[in-house]
C-alpha cells in the first residue's frame, strides 16, 4: 500500500458537488483530499475483503452470545432496550450496512480498531465520488467499491421484510448526516420503493391510532434513521419503541446496539481469542497491555479517545465516557507521507463491498480526518 500525490482535478469542488458531496471542505480545510490518492495491490484488497467478511461473521455470533447471555449491563444498554433488541434479532429484522475500520500496512494482517455498526457516515465519498475520481484520473485501473449495486440490491432484498408502503429517511439537520441520508434516500428510490424524508423531530405519536406518523399524520412503517440508538432509547418517546408501533421496521434494527457499542470489541476478542483481526481488548483496564487505546462505550467520530504508545499519549475531548470504557491494544495506522490512514471497509447485506480511507495528521481519527481516494493494480 502507497499514498501517492497526485495533482487535484481541475474545478474538483464542483465535480464533488455535483456527485453530491457539498461537505468537502470543513474547519478552513479540505474534507475531500484529491491531492493524493492510497495505491493497494490485487492482494491487499483480497485481504481486506476477506477481513470484512470474517469479522461480520463474528460479529453475528457476538450478538447471538449477548442475547443468550443477557450482557446488556456489561454495554451499559438501558433495560427498555432490551426487548427491543431481542424482538428484532429474533425476527431478523434486516440491516442495510457497516463499516469496519482498520489498521492495515498491506504486510501484517488488517487490524479492527473499531465497527460503525448503527450510523456509519462517509457512505457516498466511498460509493459514488471516490469512483468517479478514478473514472476521471484513472479509469485504467479499478476500485475495491461495489458498494452503489450493492445497496440497490440491499433494499430489493429487504422487500419480503418490510411492511407496505413507504419508506421514510430522517436524521438531524446537520450537512454531513443530511448528504449521506440523501444518498441512502437514493438507492431505495433506485430499489423501486416510494421515499419521503423527513426529519428526527418531525416524527409524532399518534396515541389514538398507536403508531408514529409523519407531518402529514402518515403513519410510519419503515424508517431508515441516521440516529443513534442509544439515543433513542433515551428519548420522551423511547416508550413507544416497542410492539405498541405496530409492524414497523426500524433501519438499522434496534439489535446493532450490541455491535455499534464499543465493548463489543473485548467480547470480540473473549470468543475468538488472538484471532488475526482482532487486538487483545478488556473492560475497565489495560490489563497489562504496554501500548493501548481507551474509549468510552459510546463515543463517536473519535471523541473522548485516550492512546498511549511508546511512551506518548494522544487524548481528545468530548462528552463521552461515564458510561465506562474498555481498553484495547493499540496498533497505529502506519504513517505514510507524515499521515495515519484508516481504512474503512463496508459491509453491505451480507457482504463485503467497498473500502473508504479516511487520513489524519494525529494517530486518533476524528470527524476532522480527511477522504483520500484509493485505486488497485
Amino acid at each position: 500500500m502507497r499514498r501517492i500525490a497526485a495533482p487535484p482535478r481541475i474545478g474538483w469542488r464542483q465535480k464533488v458537488e455535483e456527485a453530491g458531496l457539498l461537505w468537502h471542505s470543513a474547519g478552513g480545510g479540505a474534507y475531500w483530499n484529491e491531492a493524493a490518492f492510497y495505491e493497494l495491490t490485487a492482494r491487499e484488497v483480497d485481504e481486506l475483503e476477506g477481513a470484512t467478511n470474517e469479522l461480520h461473521r463474528l460479529a453475528l455470533a457476538a450478538v447471538q452470545h449477548v442475547v443468550d447471555n443477557r450482557l446488556y449491563g456489561r454495554l451499559a444498554i438501558p433495560p427498555l432496550a432490551v426487548p427491543l433488541i431481542e424482538d428484532s434479532w429474533e425476527h431478523g429484522a434486516p440491516s442495510l450496512y457497516g463499516r469496519f475500520d482498520f489498521s492495515y500496512d498491506g504486510v501484517g494482517p488488517p487490524k479492527l480498531l473499531e465497527y460503525n455498526a448503527d450510523t456509519p457516515t462517509a457512505l457516498l465519498e466511498a460509493a459514488v465520488v471516490q469512483w468517479q475520481w478514478l473514472c476521471d484520473c484513472h479509469p485504467e485501473d479499478d476500485q475495491f467499491n461495489s458498494l452503489h449495486e450493492r445497496l440497490i440490491a440491499a433494499w430489493q432484498s429487504f422487500r419480503p421484510l418490510l411492511a407496505p408502503g413507504p419508506i421514510h429517511f430522517c436524521s438531524l439537520d446537520d450537512a454531513e448526516d443530511s448528504m449521506t441520508l440523501a444518498y441512502v434516500q437514493d438507492t431505495a428510490s433506485q430499489a423501486g420503493y416510494e421515499t419521503f424524508g423527513l426529519a428526527v423531530g418531525d416524527i409524532g405519536w399518534s396515541r389514538t391510532r398507536r403508531v408514529f406518523v409523519g407531518l402529514a399524520g402518515e403513519p410510519l412503517r419503515t424508517v431508515f434513521k441516521l440516529y443513534p440508538w442509544e439515543w433513542m432509547v433515551r428519548e420522551r418517546f423511547a416508550e413507544h419503541l416497542g410492539p405498541l408501533a405496530g409492524p414497523m421496521r426500524w433501519i438499522e434494527p434496534a439489535w446493532k446496539m450490541v455491535l455499534s457499542n464499543k465493548g463489543i470489541l473485548p467480547l470480540l476478542w473473549q470468543l475468538n481469542p488472538d484471532h488475526p483481526n482482532l487486538l487483545p481488548a478488556f473492560f475497565d483496564s489495560p490489563r497489562g497491555l504496554t501500548d493501548w487505546v481507551s474509549k468510552p462505550l459510546l463515543s463517536r467520530e473519535g471523541a473522548n479517545v485516550e492512546m498511549s504508545v511508546a511512551g506518548r499519549h494522544f487524548a481528545t475531548g468530548g462528552a463521552y465516557g461515564s458510561e465506562g470504557r474498555i481498553f484495547q491494544g493499540a496498533a497505529p495506522p502506519p504513517v505514510l507521507d507524515g499521515r495515519y490512514p484508516v481504512l474503512g471497509s463496508w459491509i453491505v447485506g451480507e457482504e463485503a463491498g467497498g473500502l473508504g480511507i479516511r487520513e489524519s495528521a494525529e494517530p486518533i481519527t476524528t470527524n476532522h480526518s480527511q477522504f483520500v481516494p484509493h485505486l488497485f493494480r
